[in-house]
């Protein structure tokens, strides 16, 4: 950081109160009040150098040799004014970046200018400007940080202009050529063997600046056509990360919650100012940093647009996602619903037939059915989720989507344990999105063992695994299922139709006619198959009771336990248990 030093002599001002004198031999003969602070100098010093103090005492109508002036609109206040009076004086004062906006303002203010007293404070200052401030990288920085403070003289005199064409400038050098000193506190780049600069070297300096002479930088950047629009977007992360609470951690509200509405207009305009300053370019800024931006406008209560603009781009980038971008809670739920129906209305629109026929288009709809049974893993665990928002954001993804279903059971296992309180009604609604043919071997197995299921499920997944074992290209139909999601859908369709044989043998050899027939290889494995699935059903009636008995019953009626290997005669016997069992226990009440 360089400076400039004027003047030798020594400081002799001294305070008294509410006034500031000079020690001084000759007595004063100018008063000077800046604000709440009299001065009380001496003209021969000041109206020399000071065009306007000359016309103001010129102008007094005081007949005495005493002025009184009052300059309480001079630029930069008493302190400035202050600097201004010790150079008159030859007092040594330092001028630097920091306090540069505010003396070069109040010497144009007392019109301290060459035409007044040659080799006068306003050309001393324009020269430093010109030669070591707009040279200096953090000079520069630390100059346009000050301007805030005096916006419309800094613009007016072009200090706001010069200081913004210097950062520019050194922005746009070649790395290699960077010699000036820069803040980079990244983790990682301290260590470094040889300390090469990064491409993205400036973005900490620049993100000190308020948002408007931030937003200036970039446009004018953004205008050379000259940076990648990662860089652009590596400025706005690292500016959102300095300026907007709980960017880096937005599942916790409590900071924005204990913010001020004055703090929070001041945020939301931060974020507002951030999503138009997003380059158009698909991945300039990464989808986690739009989906946080996305969580947090929620509290700063951005508008309308802006909160669809940041819909509209993360879905663009909805398949790049993780589950750690993800704000996981019951809250957020319906943010990410918004994004995935974004993403699908964009997915829709981009592959002409929505099948399986383009490869990119199938890799991107089945990262976002990933994502998404990840995501419901992880949510299932908060207590506040209703049922309806885990099954309104699981129902969004069409079947494509999902190669298998056993993350979504899953989610599902880990949402019933969380909340045991669940009723019937609400276990079934959830427990219907599952599709038992896209469940693998291992997750049947242990779905019918899972106690927290509804026995209509287990029921379900029973079925399909003695028509699965009874079906005698089982194993291809596995493979192709597996492999190819088109192959799968061709391959339930013979499922479907070994589904009503299996059926109408099932019918054909419980019948009378049975007793008369040959029994044929496949009759005798089918049989089989069809007690072992019986017994299994029944086990599973025993362990459950018989409520859940009643509920299958009146479910699937008669025709379902015997597709199941139940004689309508056992269902009979099974539901005349259940209800001498409920005379029984009324009777004991």
């Amino acid at each position: 950081m360089k400076f400039m030093k004027l003047g030798t002599r020594p400081d002799t001002f001294y305070t008294e109160q509410a006034t500031r004198t000079l020690i001084s031999d000759i007595p004063s003969d100018l008063a000077v009040q800046v604000n709440d602070i009299t001065y009380l100098l001496h003209k021969s010093s000041l109206l020399p150098k000071c065009g306007l103090l000359q016309r103001l005492c010129s102008d007094s109508s005081s007949d005495s040799e005493g002025v009184s002036l009052e300059l309480h609109d001079i630029p930069g206040g008493e302190d400035a004014f202050e600097l201004c009076a010790k150079y008159c004086y030859g007092i040594s004062i330092n001028i630097s970046a920091f306090n540069f906006v505010p003396t070069f303002c109040a010497a144009k203010f007392l019109q301290m200018s060459d035409s007044v007293d040659k080799g006068n404070l306003v050309g001393k200052l324009e020269s430093f400007f010109d030669s070591c401030i707009l040279e200096g990288w953090k000079d520069s920085i630390v100059t346009l940080l000050a301007t805030s403070k005096l916006p419309e003289w800094a613009e007016n005199l072009g200090v706001v202009r010069k200081c913004i064409d210097s950062i520019i400038e050194k922005v746009l050098t070649p790395p290699p050529q960077v010699r000036w000193s820069f803040t980079y506190t990244r983790p990682g780049y301290a260590k470094k063997q040889h300390h090469s600069v990064p491409k993205d070297w400036w973005t900490e300096d620049v993100s000190d600046l308020d948002i408007d002479l931030f937003r200036c930088i970039i446009m004018a950047l953004r205008a050379t056509y000259l940076l990648l629009p990662q860089l652009i977007g590596e400025a706005l992360h690292v500016y959102a990360c300095r300026w907007l609470p709980g960017i880096m951690k937005p599942k916790t509200s409590s900071s924005s919650a204990s913010q001020t509405e004055e703090s929070k207009a001041k945020n939301k305009k931060i974020l507002e100012t951030i999503v138009t300053m997003i380059p158009a370019d698909k991945g300039s800024v990464s989808v986690g940093f739009l989906l946080r931006l996305l969580q947090i406008s929620s509290y700063f209560g951005v508008s309308h647009v802006t909160k669809t603009e940041l819909i509209r781009r993360a879905s663009l980038q909805f398949d790049e996602a993780t589950v750690g971008d993800l704000a996981c809670s019951a809250s957020s739920i319906e943010l990410v619903l918004a994004v995935l129906e974004s993403y699908l209305k964009l997915w829709k629109r981009m592959s002409p037939n929505a099948s399986a026929d383009n490869s990119h288009f199938l890799r991107s709809i089945r990262s976002v059915g990933k994502l998404i049974d990840s995501y419901l893993q992880v949510v299932a665990r908060d207590d506040n989720l209703p049922v309806s928002k885990f099954v309104a954001l699981a129902e969004a993804l069409p079947d494509i989507a999902r190669l298998h279903h056993d993350d979504l059971y899953q989610a599902i296992n880990i949402y019933l344990k969380e909340h045991a309180e669940l009723s019937k009604a609400d276990k079934k609604r959830l427990c219907r999105i599952l599709d038992c043919e896209k469940l693998s071997a291992e997750a049947r197995a242990h779905a019918v063992k899972n106690e927290l299921l509804p026995l209509r499920t287990v029921v379900q997944l029973l079925y399909f695994e003695q028509e699965k074992k009874s079906s005698p290209n089982h194993h291809h139909h596995h493979d192709l299922h597996t492999n190819n999601n088109h192959a799968a859908t061709s391959s339930y369709s013979t499922s479907s139709a070994t589904y009503n044989k299996v059926l109408k043998s099932t019918h054909e050899v419980s019948g009378s006619e049975a007793k008369h027939r040959p029994r044929s290889s496949n009759n005798i494995v089918l049989e089989s198959n069809k007690d072992r699935l019986a017994l299994e059903f029944e086990r599973k009636m025993n362990v459950r009771g018989g409520d859940q008995v009643e509920e299958v019953g009146s479910d699937m009626g008669i025709t379902g336990g015997c597709r199941l290997g139940l004689d309508p005669g056992k269902m009979k016997i099974m539901r005349r248990a259940r209800s001498d069992s409920d005379y029984g226990h009324k009777k004991g009440r």
